[in-house]
């Protein structure tokens, strides 16, 4: 074992407190994060963990005064290139942990959903990168290559926690395929294994490893490219209900024994009528598969003269509650536009294995995490109000006249314990003091205390 002195400083002041308060490294070596030999991964996470913060990459990190003291550049790449690491866990565990000091934070009453998305996960500049492929980005209609990251985080609608992803590649417009020598009993073959299945599958495994670590919600919030009526019936499978855009497309609602598309179901839901001008109809219907949705019109925000349809699996939510709770959602792509922008996904380092994408996403979701609780306890005023609320409920419990008792007790205890000429003056304050109450609090006082 090499002995190392690491730097007590290394975390910056700002979050350091943030990083031992969530204890992220706990979370590491519970996900089995172990070396035999050389610097340990907790030494090696932190610093890629902090390049961020000190406005460094790693490169100009080693060429500057203090590179010296860092690991080499193969001792890091090894670390992220590890097939064995169960990266995955350890996001798991550090999510599902800050989930729970948030949840302290929030009102029982409070709806929690988890939201699910994809983005473009781009290496245009890239040939030889593991399981590269070619996709279409939808908003755009631009064709790119790397990958589809496939996201889901939890929500109470203020702060968003990323808990899981995958990195999906594709058999019918890959690029690269595996990389040979890989072990088919580690981590990370299962993790390449998973990048060329279905969306659907991969997001109720999600959904499962969720509800293990002990993450609750309500409802599962989607987009239109996910709104469909096989993966609407996996995720109500689990007991939870599924809030979502509705693509204008081929699918069918049952009404009255008939199929109409979304125009004619359009054509034949009431008007509802309200102040809100936005909320055009509403109506309950089914889809093909028999599962019985509320489907709300809304009219498009850019194209006054166009609607958005939104779906909802709760029967009992008014218009209002289901536009409301699906406006959580803008809250993955606040994500996604701070991990590209801000953090340094896809940037900051360029290696050609698909662990390596894995561990360096793992370490910017992460990243995000640690900011998500900071700006919490940073903004979120409710926790020194439930405080102050406990503190009055405290004070409510005890009699007035109790504490009165209890106040004269305790300046005579100090009054015996200080010297002969302070005691007096002590004594005279306490009468005047007790002179000058109303004769009914007198009446409450011990009598020593009038006569002292």
């Amino acid at each position: 074992m090499i002995e190392q002195k690491q730097p007590l400083d290394q975390l910056p002041k700002e979050i350091k407190p943030a990083f031992q308060e969530l204890k992220v490294l706990k979370h590491l070596n519970a996900a089995g994060f172990k070396k035999k030999f050389g610097f340990t991964c907790a030494y090696l996470f932190r610093i890629v963990f902090v390049l961020l913060f000190h406005q460094k990459n790693w490169f100009r990190l080693l060429e500057s005064n203090k590179g010296e003291t860092f690991p080499g550049k193969d001792t890091i790449y090894r670390f992220l290139n590890h097939s064995g690491y169960a990266w995955r866990r350890f996001l798991l565990s550090l999510g599902a942990d800050t989930i729970q000091r948030v949840e302290k934070l929030t009102s029982d009453s409070r709806q929690t959903a988890f939201i699910i998305d994809d983005s473009t996960f781009e290496r245009n500049r890239s040939k030889a990168v593991e399981m590269l492929a070619r996709f279409k980005d939808h908003a755009t209609g631009a064709f790119y290559k790397g990958f589809r990251m496939l996201t889901m985080g939890w929500s109470d609608g203020h702060s968003f926690i990323p808990m899981d992803f995958a990195l999906l590649s594709s058999t019918k417009s890959s690029i690269n395929g595996i990389m040979e020598g890989i072990d088919k009993r580690c981590v990370g073959y299962k993790r390449r294994q998973e990048a060329f299945l279905a969306a659907p599958q991969v997001i109720g495994a999600m959904l499962d490893r969720a509800v293990q670590s002990g993450v609750s919600a309500s409802f599962v919030l989607m987009d239109s490219w996910f709104t469909h009526a096989p993966l609407i019936q996996e995720v109500m499978r689990r007991g939870l209900h599924v809030i979502g855009m509705v693509k204008n497309d081929n699918k069918r609602y049952i009404m009255g024994g008939e199929r109409l598309c979304l125009k004619a179901l359009y054509a034949a839901a009431p008007r509802v009528e309200g102040k809100n001008r936005n909320i055009l109809r509403l109506i309950r219907t089914e889809l093909v598969p028999g599962i019985p949705v509320t489907v709300v019109f809304v009219r498009h925000r850019s194209k006054k003269n166009e609607w958005l349809a939104l779906l909802s699996t709760d029967l009992t939510l008014t218009a209002q509650e289901i536009i409301r709770i699906y406006g959580m959602r803008w809250e993955i792509e606040v994500f996604f536009k701070c991990a590209k922008s801000l953090l340094r996904l896809q940037k900051e380092f360029q290696g050609r294995s698909y662990d390596l994408l894995v561990s360096h996403t793992t370490i910017v979701f992460s990243r995000y995490i640690l900011l998500a609780w900071q700006h919490r306890q940073s903004t979120d005023q409710r926790s020194f109000g439930g405080l102050f609320y406990l503190l009055c409920d405290e004070v409510g419990t005890l009699d007035w006249a109790v504490a009165l008792h209890q106040l004269v007790d305790l300046i005579n205890e100090i009054a015996t314990k200080a010297g002969r000429k302070i005691t007096t003056l002590i004594q005279r304050q306490l009468q005047q003091w007790i002179a000058g109450l109303p004769n009914y609090i007198k009446a409450y006082l011990p009598i020593s205390s009038c006569e002292s």
